[in-house]
């Protein structure tokens, strides 16, 4: 699963001061504020002088739960008016069980659900690992299907070892994370608050000399790690743990095959894809940090202070918990489109992606089928710097059984600001301007957390629901447009430097890139030009 960035080398912060107005950053205009957000505000106006009726509108949050009590999503969930809520009984007929705002598919009936999964390369290369690591294979009597797999399979073979570099890197992790445990016993015991932050600890004033070394020495290992100043002690520690735990899966998943969750969880028949009536209804899931912020984002969650209080939000989020914490599962990922489809979703919001995918026809086609009832799907383009012209991660718009292009998906990009990165470029996001369709923001994106909290996550999951809320917000106020043309009205509505030749740098690497080599379009989604060319789209489509 390709999650929000984390940064594990040396940072240049930036001095930047950041307050209540300018933690929503990402939807402002930069003829206004000054920032390269996408014009939330403006085109927020644009509909309301336009006094034009909404028509509610669903986006599918395919991810790895929502905190459905949050005070600013609970109002804002979809509900399934024809489930009678707790009666244990699938009154709809659709398969799926007390459905009310969504559906889990990594669970099983008696509530327990899977939290963490290994990646796709490691399933892989033990699925096939005894069939294929011998010394003696005849690959003449293989049919073309064999041959496709064992090509897979070594892919995944030669993926699959851990380096020494990647032995020292852990090493080095390991160590900043106990230096960052033990400098935070010292420092909370002055500060008396478990989960200050680094901008906080800046400002504080210690009383003894061990703080104030150790209130010198936190902060230089929070930039050598790349972790962002706003980010909590306690959610710094988690993140460290989470990263050193999955990298130490990969030093041993060679010898050692992943525990099949499945298998012991879910307990469905895999291979076969019309085994699909399994999960339960619980969105949640054991860790929501991710699609809660995803889904703020969508829902278009905004500073209040700056916010419109006449502008009328018509859209509604289905939770569709299909990722859980390591990679994906195909199968989960194809039920899981298909469900927000035949339960209404116009805009399906897909934030995760992976190197590896075996089952991609069964993906191929849930998008296909998408396509077909007329919905929109919005995917992140990934955090690993990776020229998608070159790598290939799914899910991909190419489909090699179907031979075509998926028409109605678009791949996002993470764009940035010179404020917070010294760029408007970021040094995470995969590009390639045949895959990635456009940028939209994703350095440090302040929105909703679980437990009634808020804060700053980074990544293009993040670009990907900025850019759902404002396809959703064209769709509800422009009904007739068809996905298709929302897709061609927001891929028209960038803002674009007057030079498309103008290079910008990639933050902490010594590179140059113009816009139109990350993306197709070249440019960042603007919302205030979305609205105003799908007036135009609109009005001539009425004089056909």
């Amino acid at each position: 699963m390709l999650k929000y960035a984390l940064t594990l080398c040396l940072y240049t912060c930036s001095l930047f001061v950041w307050g209540q107005d300018t933690k929503f950053w990402h939807w402002k205009d930069l003829e206004k504020d000054g920032v390269h957000g996408v014009s939330l505000f403006k085109a927020q106006q644009l509909l309301i002088d336009l006094k034009l009726k909404p028509a509610p509108i669903v986006i599918a949050i395919l991810d790895g739960g929502i905190d459905t009590n949050h005070l600013q999503i609970k109002p804002l969930l979809w509900n399934n008016t024809k489930e009678i809520p707790g009666n244990h009984l699938d009154d709809d007929k659709n398969g799926y069980v007390d459905d009310l705002h969504g559906w889990n598919f990594l669970g099983n009936a008696a509530g327990q659900n899977i939290n963490k999964a290994s990646d796709e390369k490691s399933r892989i290369y033990h699925r096939y690992k005894s069939e294929f690591k011998q010394a003696n294979l005849d690959s003449t009597i293989w049919d073309l299907k064999k041959k496709q797999t064992y090509k897979i399979w070594q892919q995944a073979a030669a993926e699959i070892i851990f380096t020494d570099e990647d032995a020292d890197n852990l090493d080095f992790i390991k160590m900043a994370r106990n230096a960052v445990v033990k400098m935070g016993v010292i420092l909370i015991r002055e500060i008396e608050d478990s989960n200050f932050t680094a901008e906080k600890l800046e400002t504080y004033q210690p009383v003894g000399k061990l703080t104030a070394d150790t209130k010198i020495s936190y902060l230089r290992t929070l930039q050598a790690l790349g972790i962002d100043k706003s980010n909590g002690h306690q959610s710094i520690l988690g993140d460290l743990n989470e990263y050193i735990s999955g990298k130490e899966q990969s030093a041993i998943s060679m010898d050692n095959a992943p525990e099949d969750l499945r298998k012991n969880i879910i307990q469905d028949q895999y291979e076969n894809f019309k085994d699909q009536y399994y999960g339960n209804n619980n969105i949640t899931g054991p860790n929501a940090k991710h699609g809660t912020h995803v889904a703020g984002l969508a829902a278009g969650i905004v500073d209040t202070i700056v916010s419109n209080a006449t502008f009328i939000n018509p859209i509604r989020i289905m939770g569709v918990r299909v990722v859980p914490d390591g990679d994906e599962y195909d199968k989960d990922v194809a039920l899981g489109i298909r469900y927000a489809v035949n339960n209404g979703a116009k805009i399906i919001n897909m934030s995760f992606g992976k190197s590896f995918s075996p089952e991609q026809p069964w993906v191929d086609s849930a998008i296909r089928y998408a396509a077909s009832k007329d919905v929109l799907i919005i995917h992140s383009a990934g955090n690993e710097s990776y020229d998608l012209n070159v790598k290939s991660v799914y899910p991909n718009p190419y489909s090699t059984v179907f031979k075509d292009k998926a028409n109605n998906l678009i791949t996002v990009g993470a764009s940035s600001d010179p404020i917070i990165a010294e760029s408007i470029l970021t040094d995470f996001s995969n590009y390639g301007n045949q895959i990635v369709d456009v940028l939209s923001p994703g350095n440090k994106i302040y929105s909703s957390l679980p437990n009634q909290n808020y804060g700053y996550l980074n990544g293009t999951s993040m670009s990907a629901p900025i850019l759902s809320h404002i396809a959703a917000l064209i769709r509800s106020y422009f009904p007739k447009l068809s996905a298709i043309e929302v897709k061609t009205i927001l891929l028209q509505s960038c803002w674009k430097p007057e030079d498309e030749n103008t290079l910008f740098p990639i933050p902490q690497k010594d590179q140059v890139k113009k816009l139109n080599e990350m993306s197709a379009e070249g440019g960042i989604i603007n919302a205030a030009l979305c609205i105003q060319n799908a007036m135009k789209f609109q009005s001539n489509k009425n004089k056909k």
